[in-house]
């Protein structure tokens, strides 16, 4: 089974919903992305929080993946993963990463790259423990991006979790899982716009500041 070249070139989609100007856009592109942000969950954009996270390995090979942003504040982006995974490898290898948020009910995406940081262990902790307690013992079980043997692996070794953690709420944080906030360097806005000529309204840190520009689409 293959795809032909015409099929693919028959899926078009037309973007009228919007536009954006530098007028409109506030002079802080955090604070420009949580009004986006609210009007994603005010439309009912499923999982308005999930992102794409792009790291490099050693080698120079990129590798993206879907994460979700669980914090943000002045200082950029947070999300929790296993820090031996493979992309907690690579961010301790090479800290540069980008995130994408793409949120086609709104015909919308926002592009950020930054400098990834862990955050501090009780930051960490106090997401860890706001958890529902089988995704806790989740992050217990699974030796993340490691190549196992079968899914009974990870069946076995849940089941043993929770036989040993039962009757208690209380988890244990894993030394080895906590969280990363990838603080940001440049944010575009993308607005789908007619006839392809999309807006895009990008933000570079400049000092202690935002420069604003416009690139065309």
């Amino acid at each position: 089974m293959s795809l032909h070249q015409n099929d693919l070139a028959a899926i078009r989609v037309e973007y009228r919903m919007g536009e954006l100007t530098e007028e409109e856009v506030d002079a802080d592109p955090l604070v420009q992305f949580q009004r986006w942000f609210t009007e994603a969950v005010e439309r009912q954009v499923m999982e308005p929080n999930a992102m794409v996270l792009s790291t490099v390995s050693d080698t120079g090979i990129p590798s993206s993946r879907i994460v979700l942003l669980k914090q943000l504040d002045g200082s950029g982006f947070s999300f929790f993963t296993n820090y031996e995974s493979q992309k907690g490898r690579e961010l301790d290898a090479c800290p540069n990463a980008a995130l994408l948020f793409f949120w086609p009910e709104l015909q919308r995406q926002i592009r950020i790259t930054g400098v990834a940081e862990k955050l501090p262990e009780e930051q960490s902790d106090s997401y860890f423990n706001s958890r529902p307690k089988g995704s806790r013992l989740g992050a217990l079980a699974s030796p993340q991006s490691r190549e196992i043997a079968s899914r009974g692996v990870l069946d076995s070794k849940l089941a043993e979790l929770e036989v040993a953690f039962k009757g208690t709420d209380t988890v244990p944080r894993p030394t080895h899982w906590g969280g990363y906030r990838v603080q940001p360097d440049q944010i575009e806005f993308w607005q789908g716009r007619s006839n392809r000529l999309h807006d895009r309204i990008v933000y570079k840190r400049e000092n202690d500041g935002w420069t604003i520009s416009r690139l065309a689409p």
